[in-house]
This record gives structure tokens, C-alpha cells and sequence, in this order.
């Protein structure tokens, strides 16, 4: 049968959760809720805390991320071809070379569209 299968799965995804859930919990219940003086105090950069902790970032700052995501991940594709190379031959090497036009047009709009500009 197909769940007896996944059974072991299932039971460690709900122990996960259900350890999860549990220390969130008692965090919540036990962990400390006042600021105190210590609390303010400077940490390892010694700069003082001033103002809100949450602050919002530039859109830019997401841009940028986003792009570096996407290239970083797309470049992993070559490792695989590149050891496989000899064996894939000319049909191998010109589908890479489509796949890395498209990347290079991707960076190429990125680019033209400053979203790799950092001011």
C-alpha cells in the first residue's frame, strides 16, 4: 500500500513540526519580554542602539538580490554540463551556448535597467 510507504515521512514531518511548534512556544512563554538597560547596550560593533531595530530596506537592495539569486543559481547548470562535456558533443555544447544567451540577455536587462546599480 502507497501510505505505508510514506508513513516514516509523514511521522518525522509531524516530530519536526511538533519540536518546532514546542520551542517556539515555551520561548514565548518563558523567554524574557522587558527592555532593559543591558538590552540597549552595544553589542560586538559597539555602536549604540538608536531608534526602531525594524527598518525598511530599499527596493534596490531586493533588486539586487533577486538578481544575484537567479544567476547563482542558473550557473550551478554548468558544473553538470562541463563534466559531461566530451560526451554531450556539438548538440550539448550549442544547447549550453542557448541557455547561456539567455542568461546573458537576463544580465544584460538587469543591467540596462540599473537594477545592479548600488547608490
Amino acid at each position: 500500500m502507497l501510505i505505508d510507504q510514506y508513513l516514516p515521512v509523514l511521522i518525522l514531518i509531524g516530530v519536526a513540526l511538533g519540536i518546532g511548534a514546542m520551542f517556539t512556544l515555551l520561548g514565548v512563554l518563558i523567554g524574557p519580554k522587558k527592555t532593559t538597560a543591558v538590552k540597549r547596550m552595544p553589542f560586538e560593533s559597539g555602536m549604540p542602539s538608536e531608534g526602531s531595530q525594524f527598518r525598511r530596506y530599499s527596493v534596490r537592495f531586493y533588486m539586487v538580490a533577486l538578481a544575484f539569486l537567479i544567476f547563482d543559481v542558473e550557473i550551478v547548470f554548468f558544473y553538470p554540463w562541463a563534466v559531461k562535456f566530451r560526451e554531450f558533443g556539438l548538440y550539448g555544447f550549442g544547447v549550453m551556448m542557448v541557455f547561456f544567451l539567455i542568461l546573458l540577455l537576463g544580465l544584460v536587462y538587469d543591467w540596462k535597467k540599473g537594477a545592479l546599480e548600488w547608490e
